[in-house]
């Protein structure tokens, strides 16, 4: 007589492939984001310094393809407000390339802001995600409590010096996020063993 499969090898060898590509990718990412904010960590003011010239770059790149797009825009309306639009964001990026100090304090309390919004988001998600990763949810749990705990120290500690603030803060959320997607990428057969 054939015995039942298992309710956990039901899934399709489809699925399975899936769900491991999954894991790698989640593996994979959480690896580079701990090497990279190790390296941020290690070396906080020129995390701060690529962090703020990153921007810079993005910005600059923005306002030039804003400015390039915005020629095929009908009505004078639309044209004067994309070329505003991109006009906007290529001083922003001009500046901060320029000078990466002058926009630290800005890129700080936006840096605060943000660990606000992404532990609320990190902490939801692992509240609705609680029964799907059982042993695994509160890795994203944490990284939302540091996420609060990192925006506080940054807000207190302004306006001293934001540079090397912001260079060890995103050191140490990559770090966290890094650590959260490897747990996440774990054997999901060691569910049952916990």
């Amino acid at each position: 007589m054939a015995s039942q499969p298992a309710a956990g090898d039901r899934r399709s060898s489809g699925e399975q492939r899936s769900a491991a590509d999954l894991r790698s990718v989640f593996l994979a990412e959480g690896v580079v984001l701990v090497v990279l904010g190790c390296a941020a960590v290690l070396a906080p003011m020129l995390g701060g310094l690529v962090t703020v010239a990153f921007l810079g770059w993005l910005f600059l790149i923005a306002g030039i393809a804003g400015g390039i797009a915005a020629f095929p825009a009908r009505g004078a309306i639309k044209l004067a407000w994309s070329l505003t639009s991109a006009a906007l964001a290529l001083l922003v990026g001009l500046a901060l390339l320029v000078d990466p100090f002058q926009g630290t304090v800005s890129l700080t309390i936006l840096l605060a802001a943000f660990f606000v919004v992404d532990a609320i988001l990190l902490i939801g998600l692992a509240a609705v995600c609680r029964r799907d990763l059982p042993g695994r949810w509160e890795w994203m749990t944490m990284n939302g409590v540091a996420d609060l705990i990192f925006a506080g120290i940054v807000l207190a500690g302004l306006p001293g010096s934001p540079l090397w603030a912001l260079g060890l803060l995103v050191g140490i959320d990559m770090v966290f996020g890094g650590i959260a997607l490897i747990a996440l990428a774990a054997d999901p057969r060691r569910q049952g063993a916990g």
